[in-house]
């Protein structure tokens, strides 16, 4: 995998319910974000990075389950300026695995949302769904 030197932002957020344990929602976002700094603040952990390598676990399960186009139109539909978004399932995290969500209501305890920001977000979405 050879990742782009696109400047950009990356950021994920999840709301934390008072049935979870933070410590494993902190343990969730770690397992598919890695180099990130992650915060617990307001029942909601937050996460943070501004290196396109932080977002390889993602990559890789985006090609390697050949779900390029899923991602695309979701990157797509959600793009706005410089930004785009999508969910990811919190309980597939904890268990290292990475499931995008359509909707919010497909992750039970709350979707990961991941937003991403780049003055080149194009180049994001391409190397994102494409590879290039």
């Amino acid at each position: 995998m050879k990742i782009p030197n696109i400047n950009c932002k990356i950021e994920m957020s999840c709301p934390v319910n008072p049935s979870e344990d933070p410590a494993k929602v902190e343990k969730a976002i770690a397992n598919i974000f890695s180099n990130s700094t992650i915060k617990y603040e307001n029942f909601t952990m937050f996460a943070q990075s501004k290196e396109l390598r932080s977002f390889e676990k993602i990559y890789e399960t985006i090609h390697n389950n050949q779900s390029q186009k899923t991602y695309s139109r979701n990157l797509e539909n959600n793009l706005e300026n410089d930004t785009t978004w999508f969910f990811l399932n919190k309980q597939a995290a904890f268990v290292e695995r990475i499931a995008i969500c359509e909707e919010p209501e497909e992750s039970p305890l709350g979707p990961i949302k991941v937003t991403l920001t780049s003055s080149n977000i194009d180049g994001i979405i391409d190397w994102t769904a494409f590879g290039n």
